[in-house]
């Protein structure tokens, strides 16, 4: 016997998410049904809304409520440093520690082999046009979008101390070597395989505080 329609409908959809079986499916399909009407148009604006009210920052390339976004729009931020991460949520990681103020640069991801993840999937074209428009013009975005960028001077590339993130820093170091900026990684505090954005903060501190130039 095959549940109803509706119901085997939204458990499909909840098994495109990442990390979710059909039997955790099945889990949060019935918990659902045993909701208020209510909470469950709440839930069912709040997803529509994720896409509505949301936008990428044209210049970051971060998820955001605005573009540009804050961070880029901030003069008060430090543009010359630009720190490159694979997502928005490493980005956000590393502004809950209030340690750094610089801007970002969301790389899309990593490169990864085994998912056939390659660095022309990457927003590294994107990187490089940032990089050569401040680099002419002293500024990485116009006056149009309110802030008053200059030149990047420092690259860090913060990503997972994994194979996949010490793949893709190597590449971008050897990428970014003829534009004479300053390259550095986070330092080793973070042990092999984390997730920067499980890591605590006092490590993701000391990681950005004592990173190291390549």
């Amino acid at each position: 016997m095959r549940y109803p329609a509706s119901i085997q409908n939204l458990i499909d959809h909840f098994c495109q998410l990442p990390t979710v079986g059909p039997k955790t499916a099945e889990r949060y399909v019935f918990y659902l049904l045993n909701q208020h009407p209510e909470s469950l148009q709440q839930f069912a604006q709040a997803i529509a809304e994720v896409k509505e009210k949301t936008t990428v920052c044209r210049i970051c390339l971060s998820i955001a409520e605005a573009n540009p976004c804050g961070i880029c729009s901030d003069q008060k931020r430090n543009h010359s440093v630009v720190c490159l991460v694979a997502d928005t949520r490493d980005m956000l990681a590393i502004e809950s520690i209030k340690q750094y103020n610089g801007v970002y640069h969301i790389l899309g991801g990593v490169i990864n082999t085994i998912e056939d993840i390659k660095p022309n999937q990457l927003n590294i074209k994107a990187l490089l046009n940032r990089l050569k428009q401040s680099a002419s013009t002293g500024s990485a975005s116009s006056q149009q979008a309110g802030s008053a960028q200059v030149a990047a001077k420092e690259i860090i590339l913060a990503f997972n101390p994994d194979l996949e993130g010490e793949t893709t820093s190597i590449y971008i170091a050897k990428l970014l070597k003829p534009h004479k900026i300053k390259i550095t990684r986070l330092a080793k505090g973070l042990p092999m395989g984390a997730d920067l954005e499980y890591a605590d903060e006092i490590t993701l501190s000391n990681a950005l505080k004592y990173r190291n130039e390549m």
